[in-house]
């Protein structure tokens, strides 16, 4: 008898942790991270050096130990031996400048200045190298330390300048001065249109953080940021005019203004958010915000105190674009908010002595009313700048708009007035006192001010918590506030564009002389608008999708005036508060936008075909002579007819057959640069189709005419249709091989197959990064539209190929005109139809 001895089983292994995947995808991120970092061999050291120093010294949660309070305002301990700061530099702590950007105040802070530095600095010393950006930064903090402790210093010397005095005694800890300079300085570097918005940017954000943070730290920040715009435009820049002050144009004073404006509220936000705000602007926060957010019992209470935030910023976004209605509602606001500050600082004053804020003002030596001056003195600047830059805002929305908006918001404030008083009445046993009608009929008014503004009117009574009279009350405000900002909102996006019938006739007119290019004709479609020249000899026909003015084709005008026209038409977009791209362009206007410094891509692939001595001969060419031949033997012939006077039995042919393609699609019939039915209608557009004996039309083309001084030169195909069922094959082959011959025995110059979108004839020619991303686009839009098959088919005609560009101001403005672009092919697109594009794709 033999025994078997069977091993133990082995443990399963334990499941994966809950954090497994977040941490796996950490170490990924990491690995790929750590190459980019052996480049930046300065920005490797001091993250090692920074975190390091934080664990060895115990200072990465907290910050070095001895941090200052009331009775330490300058720290001891190691933060005394580290922080930099006047109090500091009289110690003989001469060090104190290199070693304050390896610490932080708190474990967040550190977090965040990794990221800022990794993010940032790194891509400044790739660009720069590494002795260069040490150097710098080096400079960076020797100088903009002592620029910052010398207006400090400076202050001090105002008598009973209490602010001066706090940050004289203030230490700080941060390596945030030392990134802001260093941006600053790699500004320089930049193209003009980045190099103006990350200066502002980096003013705008430093300065907020002086006068409302208050900090020695804000103040070296500043200093810091102005020393790195001293070094990038003297040192790194010498002799380059940019650094010289030049006058604003309109769209810069637009930004300029609405960044002011945003700064101006975005510094409240933050005071009311944050214990350690300490500047000369903090009381703001009781215009912008309330005086009690911090306190706000829901998310209903939270909504209604940034109320006055949101719309300032809303209204911003309206200055940004040049909106005149922007311009009063923000002057208005601001009124208001004048007088509400005034109020509220007399209240304010009026019972200091009582609740003791008139003896914590003297124990710190404080000025109240020099504090309070803020809630009038910055209105009153704000009104001011707005009326100096008042000719900035000429913009007008389109008819009608704010008639709408207003019988929207009044239908909202109606109704919401109905419920607050029918639904109130209801539950008035859910208010403390117990309202009767007409306090309730007389409050809903009080409850749509942002909270906070109850210091200055009280309602006399308030909801029990957890009630349904509390969400009443509550949550009511809350959708008027909502509907107003968001109409606001939507009335600043849309375009006040109007074209007359005199309109298209001047365009025609021009178009008549000098519409040479192949896409000519699609500027007289429906859905343009036409903007003229200042000599009258040109146009542009263009059609604005979300701020985004499109182009169709080229611009229309002699060949000596598109330089010129394509300026005054930015100049034009720039004043009316839009981003011009001109879309589906030749190389022309490609070598125009290249003096402007636009970068540009290639959309689409133009093939045409030279009249003259087209004869489809070779063995190249037999795909189109079998086409011909086969036709031919099936009693199938071409024929010239214009849509508009074919015989209605005709037009029912090709209307059915255009039908029947859109319905085997998952996306409707493209618009913009791509025909219809509606573009067939049009005595100019000639149609050949492929029509038998007994008048059954199998196909169907469009073809529509370029012009040189009143004369056809050459015709571009547009609409191609044909019949599902039947067997005749190479119909289109056929229809366009007959058009080609016909129009060469007219004496045409050129038959252009027009574009096809997202395609290239040499898929292997450099490429950028956008570049790549519109083919791979092209690829997974092939099953639905089929462009590159579109491309590979017009091949068979041995075609001259010509790219077509789109042009645009800069790359950071290509989400936006992307959305643009698809707003104009697809604008009635339905969730449907997204949906059945979905199928297809995947």
């Amino acid at each position: 008898m033999s025994t078997t001895v069977v091993p133990p089983a082995e443990p399963a292994p334990a499941p994966p942790g809950r954090f497994a995947a977040p941490a796996r995808r950490a170490g990924e991120a990491l690995r790929r991270l750590l190459p980019q970092l052996r480049s930046t061999p300065v920005v490797l050291v001091w993250l090692v050096a920074f975190w390091a120093a934080g664990a060895v010294t115990g200072s990465l949660v907290h910050g070095p130990d001895g941090q200052p309070d009331l009775a330490t305002p300058s720290g001891t301990g190691l933060w005394n031996a580290v922080a930099v700061g006047i109090p500091t530099l009289r110690d003989g702590h001469w060090w104190t400048p290199f070693t304050a950007p390896f610490f932080a105040a708190d474990l967040i802070t550190y977090l965040g200045a990794s990221v800022l530095l990794v993010a940032t600095a790194a891509a400044v010393e790739r660009r720069w190298g590494s002795r260069r950006t040490l150097l710098i930064a080096i400079a960076v903090l020797v100088l903009g330390t002592a620029l910052g402790l010398a207006v400090i210093e400076l202050a001090t010397l105002v008598p009973d300048w209490t602010w001066a005095s706090q940050l004289e005694q203030g230490t700080a800890v941060s390596p945030t001065p030392l990134v802001f300079g260093l941006l600053a300085a790699a500004s320089a570097d930049m193209s003009a249109l980045w190099r103006r918005r990350l200066r502002l940017a980096l003013v705008a954000v430093g300065l907020v953080m002086l006068l409302y943070g208050g900090r020695i730290e804000d103040v070296l920040r500043l200093a810091s940021t102005l020393v790195g715009l001293a070094i990038g435009a003297f040192v790194l820049h010498r002799g380059q005019r940019h650094v010289l002050a030049t006058r604003s144009s309109i769209h810069e004073t637009r930004v300029l203004v609405a960044v002011v404006f945003a700064a101006s509220t975005l510094g409240p936000v933050l005071c009311a958010f944050s214990d350690d705000m300490d500047g000369p602007l903090q009381f703001l926060q009781v215009l912008y915000v309330g005086p009690d957010v911090a306190e706000a019992r829901g998310v209903a209470d939270m909504v209604m105190a940034l109320v006055p935030a949101a719309l300032v910023l809303v209204l911003t976004a309206g200055l940004r674009r040049g909106r005149r209605f922007a311009w009063w509602a923000m002057l208005g606001v601001h009124a208001a908010l004048l007088i509400i500050g005034v109020v509220f600082a007399f209240q304010l004053l009026a019972v200091a002595d009582d609740i003791g804020l008139s003896e914590l003002a003297d124990e710190q030596g404080i000025s109240l009313v020099a504090s309070l001056a803020p809630l009038a003195v910055i209105p009153v600047l704000l009104m001011l700048l707005l009326w100096l830059t008042r000719r900035s805002f000429t913009v007008s929305a389109p008819a009608r708009t704010y008639r709408r908006f207003g019988l929207l918001v009044g239908a909202t404030v109606l109704v919401g007035w109905v419920l607050s008083v029918g639904l109130g009445a209801l539950v008035e046993d859910q208010y403390t006192p117990v309202p009767t009608f007409w306090q309730l009929v007389a409050d809903y008014p009080l409850r749509l001010l942002p909270n906070g503004y109850g210091e200055i009117v009280n309602p006399g009574f308030e909801p029990d918590r957890d009630t349904f009279a509390e969400f009443l009350t509550d949550w009511l405000g809350v959708v008027v506030w909502l509907v107003v900002l968001v109409g606001l909102l939507r009335s600043f996006v849309k375009a006040a564009v109007t074209s007359t019938a005199l309109d298209a006739e001047r365009a025609r007119d021009i178009l008549d002389r000098h519409g040479v290019t192949s896409l000519a004709w699609l500027t007289t479609w429906e859905g343009n608008s036409w903007w003229f020249s200042a000599d009258g000899s040109s146009y542009v026909a263009y059609r604005v999708e979300g701020g985004v003015a499109l182009t169709t084709g080229d611009p229309i005008g002699p060949a000596d005036r598109l330089e010129a026209t394509i300026r005054e038409f930015v100049d034009h977009c720039s004043h009316q508060g839009w981003i011009p791209a001109f879309y589906s362009t030749t190389e022309a206007v490609k070598q125009v936008t290249d003096r402007l410094g636009w970068p540009s891509l290639q959309v689409a692939e133009e093939t045409v075909l030279p009249l003259g001595s087209v004869a489809f001969a070779g063995k190249k060419f037999q795909d189109i002579r079998t086409a011909i031949s086969r036709a031919g033997k099936a009693g199938v012939t071409a024929e010239w007819i214009s849509y508009p006077t074919a015989p209605l039995a005709v037009r029912d042919q090709i209307q059915a057959i255009s039908e029947e393609w859109v319905s085997d699609k998952a996306l409707p019939e493209m618009g913009f640069t791509l025909g219809g039915i509606a573009e067939l209608d049009d005595p100019h557009v000639r149609c050949l189709i492929a029509v038998d004996e007994s008048r059954t039309v199998h196909a169907v083309t469009s073809w529509m005419p370029s012009f040189r001084d009143g004369q056809v030169i050459g015709y571009t195909l547009d609409f191609m249709r044909r019949r599902s069922t039947g067997d005749l094959k190479g119909l289109m082959e056929f229809l366009i091989g007959r058009a080609a011959l016909d129009l060469q025995a007219e004496g045409l110059e050129f038959l252009s197959l027009s574009g096809a979108p997202l395609a290239h004839a040499d898929p292997s020619a450099p490429s950028t990064a956008v570049d790549r991303v519109l083919e791979w686009i092209g690829r997974t839009m092939e099953p639905v539209y089929g462009f590159r098959s579109l491309l590979k088919f017009k091949a068979k005609f041995q075609p001259e190929y010509q790219p077509m560009y789109m042009n645009y101001p800069e790359q950071a403005v290509l989400p936006r005109i992307g959305l643009g672009i698809s707003h104009a092919y697809l604008p009635h697109l339905t969730v449907t139809q997204t949906v059945r594009m979905i199928g297809e794709l995947t």
